[in-house]
């Protein structure tokens, strides 16, 4: 059902499922990217981003291979200062590339996950 006054987009993306051998970990290191934590155990967790989507961690005996581009990006509204955070941090980000809509960079993350940081482009419309 549709609000007049609501001006975001009506469908969303619900859930994002990331498959890791140490949930713990992973978790700890999404949650200093800025996600929040909503749910947690040793085998299972749910983390959640701005406008209501959930990144499922669930522990898995597949190993992923190192530099493997994780199956979501996350969008910032400023990557060069999300970029100088992450530096800050220690986090190992790349150079940011410009692209035709985004620019973007990577952080290694555990269990050989790549994470993309990419910056908005919402045009200041509400999401």
């Amino acid at each position: 059902m549709s609000n007049a006054k609501d001006k975001r987009p009506p469908v969303a993306v619900g859930h994002v499922h990331l498959p890791v051998k140490n949930v713990p970990t992973t978790s700890a290191f999404l949650q200093e990217l800025g996600l929040r934590q909503v749910f947690a155990k040793d085998t299972f967790a749910v983390l959640e981003l701005r406008g209501g989507t959930h990144l499922i961690i669930e522990k898995s005996r597949k190993r992923t291979k190192a530099g493997t581009r994780a199956p979501v990006d996350f969008m910032v509204d400023d990557v060069k200062k999300a970029r100088a955070k992450y530096a800050k941090m220690g986090l190992k980000p790349t150079r940011i590339k410009s692209g035709t809509i985004h620019s973007s960079f990577f952080i290694p993350g555990p269990d050989g996950w790549s994470f993309k940081i990419t910056s908005s482009h919402t045009s200041g419309r509400p999401v």
